[in-house]
């Protein structure tokens, strides 16, 4: 009898996904038809496939279906409201040349707008042209944006762009191999949690991500270049940012700030103003990072303290530290790290330096106040000045004290950045 039944179940669960099949349809779109009268048409579970073509349309999707995308036709907002909006769960958009938003940061004019409660969309291999926001997603869960080209309105000053991607309230979400320019901020998130950002490319914006007051989140493999700033992570906790790249930006590689209990590892900050900008941030790790020709490698304050800072190198950055405070920080606890100007010596071989690294000594000092001693940086007298200075404590301030400085860099390929410098 039990297997019976169990036979019966199975036959009825066949059955059922037969007729889901069979009774799911497929809407074809050709140039000169509308795209919403199809979408208006199909039923819940339905394919929408839209053939190559040029159509302007502002296209509401409110039941679950495909919007499919054949050879990359393009949907144009005529530059007015969102070219596409989403009030459903379960909406899959894929394939299509999506632009000509309007230009109301008010009403968050969006190439594709997500409203509360449309969880599951899937937004892929897309091109979004000429948007005022690529995407708006707010309030809905498990959404997976990926493989998609944004770039905004080019000729609007900065402030009068909309984000590439805006996550407002959302949890679960997939942020994956997106490549986003000519926007505000490529990558804006509030109050977001347990999403993936993975492989994206920022550059030419204010922002690569500008990020707040989200937590249990992962960065990982993310490109940020030629912006104002690389990654800006603030009033965050329980972050892991790891095997991201930044470089060349005319503020800061990594923003920490007001930043708590998380992970940072592995990162390459390259040619930016300054590498790491941390404020008011505690108990981190930071390790295996490559913070190098910077002119600030690392500018740290407002009692960024108890951090775990080991194991990365830190080379040919005009101020390695830039240090406000008015105790001592010791890093280095580990293995150390190492660092490029470090003048001591290492007697008995092991690879780690026999006097303590720290920086904020008495040259530092003068280079801040007169920048000009940066050309004399690697003089005789300039180092001489830096070891006679370490025998006197009333020429010492609050400084960053690493006592086991590395003689070598810890990465064997960090002279595959070295074209890259901020001057």
């Amino acid at each position: 009898m039990k297997k019976f039944l169990r036979t019966t179940g199975w036959l009825v669960l066949l059955a059922a996904l037969w007729l889901d099949r069979a009774t799911a349809a497929e809407w074809t779109v050709q140039p000169g038809e509308s795209i919403s009268a199809a979408v208006q048409a199909a039923a819940a579970g339905d394919t929408v496939k839209v053939e190559r073509g040029y159509y302007v349309d502002h296209v509401v999707i409110d039941k679950p279906l495909r919007l499919q995308g054949v050879n990359r036709p393009t949907i144009s907002g005529d530059n007015q409201g969102d070219v596409i909006r989403v009030k459903s769960p379960d909406v899959v958009i894929d394939g299509f040349i999506i632009r000509d938003s309007g230009s109301d940061l008010t009403a968050q004019n969006a190439g594709i707008y997500v409203e509360p409660g449309a969880h599951r969309a899937i937004i892929r291999n897309n091109d979004f042209a000429y948007t005022l926001f690529g995407m708006w997603l707010e309030k809905a869960n498990e959404v997976e944006v990926t493989n998609n080209l944004i770039t905004g309105k080019r000729d609007f000053a900065s402030a009068q762009r909309g984000n590439g991607i805006q996550l407002y309230n959302c949890y679960d979400a997939k942020i994956i191999g997106n490549n986003i320019s000519f926007v505000r901020d490529g990558i804006y998130v509030d109050v977001s949690f347990r999403i993936l950002f993975r492989g994206n490319k920022m550059h030419h914006v204010r922002y690569g991500t500008h990020y707040m007051n989200s937590h249990d989140n992962i960065w990982e493999e993310n490109d940020a270049y030629s912006n104002r700033g690389g990654l800006a992570l603030m009033e965050v906790r329980r972050q892991i940012v790891r095997n991201n790249r930044t470089w060349d930006n005319s503020d800061h590689g990594i923003m920490l700030r007001t930043i708590q209990d998380s992970v940072v590892e592995n990162n390459i900050i390259v040619g930016n103003s300054k590498g790491f900008f941390i404020y008011d941030a505690e108990y981190n790790v930071l390790k295996g990072n490559l913070v190098m020709g910077n002119r600030i490698g690392v500018h740290l304050w407002a009692g960024s303290i108890n951090n775990d800072v080991d194991h990365n190198d830190f080379i040919q950055n005009h101020n390695q530290i830039r240090y406000v405070a008015t105790r001592n920080e010791l890093w280095g606890k580990g293995k150390g790290n190492y660092w490029s100007n470090y003048v001591g010596w290492d007697a008995d071989g092991d690879g780690i330096g026999d006097t303590p690294y720290e920086a904020n000594d008495v040259v530092d000092r003068l280079n801040w106040k007169y920048p000009l001693v940066k050309l004399l940086l690697n003089s005789p007298a300039v180092q001489s000045l830096r070891l006679i200075a370490r025998q006197f404590p009333l020429l010492r301030g609050p400084s960053v004290r690493d006592n086991n400085p590395r003689m070598l860099p810890f990465r064997s390929n960090w002279s595959d950045w070295l074209g890259i410098q901020r001057h």
